[in-house]
């Protein structure tokens, strides 16, 4: 997917990062917490972006990547890289950077070593849908249960299409579980699709939420209507007439290209990870070549013949234009949006489609400029050193190519809303949101306590949001239309939908929305925090307060009142046992591993027995108001009540209780 994190190792947010980004898009993958960044600066260095685009040619394009990205590889650590450039319908260059396998001191070779390019492997899967589409053989608004053997459940009853699969607005919540695995077993993908789909939470066609499921389930109905495995097809019709013979979806890979794959790296040396498997193929397994994506590019920009094309132009225009109207987005079509499979990315007033993705080792970005018959693709081995960035370098690479290359034309400015007018807009704004590609249906919805923005209003009326997912920077916009804003670059754009006086959406990077998080949820985080302080203190001052009875000789307790005390220090125990074991699954399923189901089941039960307590602490607590025990007794007891009960209530709210463990 560009969406949507993840990242990746050892700082700055990079485990949270690495959920987000994997087969996510260029840098939203920071589905999540804030990201560091790194101030990659590959453009003009002392003048800025250019006032005339430089020429596209070999020599100029060699000469600034040795001078602009082969020294940001260097500094951010990262192991190898593939870099291909299309101009005018023609291979400009590829080049290799750093090493494929750094303990056998094989380097990077473009027209040899794959790399494996995550989420990009969507664009090649809407390219198999709209052959269908054009061959007459799906219908993009048919309902997809004509061409399904199960069915998934659905929350609307409104059709759910191929136009929403590949637009990312079919309605699915994020699934986590089962995502990335390793060995020599190929994935099951009816297996994967039909077994416990996540839940189906936006109507369809209304919230851009980008989901690595729905884009299988597209590829499965290519398998179902071609009468094929998506992996024969793939390569019959898409890599075959191309000459793209060093790319595949097949997992593991073939023997012929098996010992041509680069390594995947977690930081910036060894050891080399494992063959990663996708356990949806379609949605991000191809492995390639940068020289077999000068082919792809060079077809995917209208450069080609009609009878070597995979597809005619009308179909090619189809799917990179806008795939739904303001009729079911409301206002949030007034921003860029998804088209059938592609980022709409413009930049400088010409037209981008774009892709991004990543895996747990492997991160990529593709974008095409189809007016131009032009396109630039970086793909990177390993995730860097501690300071590093991937998502920031790469998206900070095809800026700067289009800066260099594309520059904007000179003209009037965007007008903005007065100040008055975008000051009350901003206000209507202003709270505390969630990402619309997340959970509601299992345990990790609690996960939006910590991963939520803040949206503010500036003192010249500005909106403000705390933290972009894009870079994990602060970020400022001006209004400019009646739901468009535009940030400080004139590059960003987000738009609101705004329902009753309210808004209910504000949607970035096509594929993402930002949802307005329950006001009993944005208190959740401050609850449980208060809470577990309490039952902590609580534990450690038991054994205290025995040691004063016995130093000043005081009786112990009634017998039916120690009870009540074992039983709720039992409680506070479990419950900040349940705290921690949450914790270590969340970081377990962030860093896209498997959490055993056993480990959840048996934090579920801990959390149950801390629940269980608040009925001693409410009999202990009302036991001490009745017989006066003095306004310590009593104080302490209410607040253990209160937060066992805040605990309980956590647990509620956020389905931590849930029977459904699947995630």
């Amino acid at each position: 997917m560009p969406a949507i994190e993840t990242e990746h190792r050892r700082k700055r947010g990079r485990i949270a990062t690495r959920a987000g980004a994997a087969l996510g898009t260029a840098a939203i993958v920071a589905v999540t917490s804030a990201c560091g960044q790194a101030d990659h600066d590959f453009a003009e260095r002392e003048t800025g972006r250019p006032a005339a685009p430089e020429p596209l040619t070999p020599r100029n394009v060699d000469a600034w990547i040795d001078e602009a990205l082969a020294p940001e590889l260097e500094a951010a650590g990262i192991v190898g890289a593939a870099v291909a450039v299309v101009g005018e319908g023609e291979v400009v260059t590829t080049r290799g950077f750093g090493h494929a396998d750094l303990a056998a001191d094989v380097e990077v070779d473009p027209e040899r070593t794959l790399f494996r390019i995550g989420s990009v492997s969507k664009v090649f899967t809407a390219n198999a849908v709209m052959q269908l589409v054009e061959r007459g053989e799906v219908d993009l608004d048919a309902d997809v249960s004509e061409y399904l053997d199960f069915e998934f459940e659905r929350g609307f009853d409104d059709d759910v299409t191929l136009r929403h699969l590949l637009s990312h607005t079919a309605g699915f919540e994020e699934r986590l579980g089962a995502l990335m695995d390793s060995g020599d077993a190929s994935a099951d993908l009816r297996a994967v699709l039909a077994t416990d789909p996540p839940a189906q939470i936006y109507r369809p066609g209304t919230t851009p939420a980008y989901s690595n499921y729905g884009n299988a389930l597209a590829g499965y109905i290519v398998e179902r209507v071609s009468g094929e495995s998506f992996e024969d097809y793939t390569d019959g019709n898409l890599f075959e007439p191309l000459g793209m013979d060093s790319s595949t979806f097949r997992q593991p890979l073939p023997a012929d290209l098996s010992d041509r794959m680069s390594n995947g790296y977690l930081g910036d040396s060894g050891p080399a990870e494992p063959f990663e498997v996708v356990s949806m193929p379609p949605a991000g397994s191809v492995s390639t070549t940068a020289d077999d994506m000068t082919r792809f590019m060079i077809e995917q920009v209208g450069a080609l013949p009609d009878e070597r094309s995979l597809l005619a132009d009308r179909t090619r225009e189809q799917m990179f234009a806008a795939a739904l109207t303001s009729e079911s987005l409301g206002g949030l079509a007034e921003a860029p949006r998804m088209a059938l499979g592609y980022f709409q990315s413009d930049r400088n007033g010409h037209r981008i489609v774009s892709h991004g993705g990543d895996t747990n080792q492997f991160h990529t970005e593709m974008r095409l400029y189809p007016d131009d018959a032009a396109g630039v693709f970086i793909s990177l081995n390993s995730s860097g050193n501690a300071e590093a960035n991937v998502n920031t370098l790469r998206r900070d690479f095809v800026h700067a190519f289009a800066d260099r290359y594309f520059p904007a034309e000179t003209g009037a400015p965007v007008e903005t809303v007065d100040t008055e007018t975008m000051r009350r807009n901003a206000e209507a704004a202003a709270g505390t949101y969630v990402l619309s590609r997340g959970f509601e249906s299992n345990f990790l919805t609690s996960v939006q306590v910590v991963q939520n923005f803040e949206f503010g209003v500036l003192d010249d009326g500005r909106l403000y949001l705390d933290r972009s997912p894009i870079t994990g920077e602060p970020t400022a916009y001006e209004q400019i239309g009646d739901h468009l804003w535009q940030d400080s670059s004139g590059e960003d754009r987000i738009a609101m939908r705004v329902e009753d006086g309210e808004v209910t959406a504000i949607v970035m990077e096509n594929a993402f929305a930002f949802l307005p998080l329950a006001a009993e949820r944005a208190l959740g985080l401050p609850v449980l925090l208060g809470s577990a302080a309490v039952l902590l203190i609580g534990l450690l001052a038991w054994p205290f307060g025995a040691l004063y009875r016995r130093i000043r000789r005081r009786p112990a307790p009634e017998r039916g009142r120690r009870l009540h005390r074992v039983l709720i220090r039992v409680a506070a125990a479990s419950s900040l046992l349940a705290l921690a074991g949450w914790v270590a699954i969340f970081l377990t399923i962030m860093g896209l591993q498997d959490a055993p189901p056993a480990a959840i089941r048996g934090v579920q039960a801990l959390q149950v027995v801390g629940l269980l307590g608040v009925i001693p602490a409410l009999v202990k607590a009302v036991g001490d108001l009745r017989r006066r025990a003095g306004w310590r007794p009593v104080a302490a007891g209410v607040l253990m009540l209160l937060a066992l009960a805040g605990v309980a209530g956590f647990a509620v709210e956020f389905q931590l209780l849930s029977p459904d463990i699947t995630y």
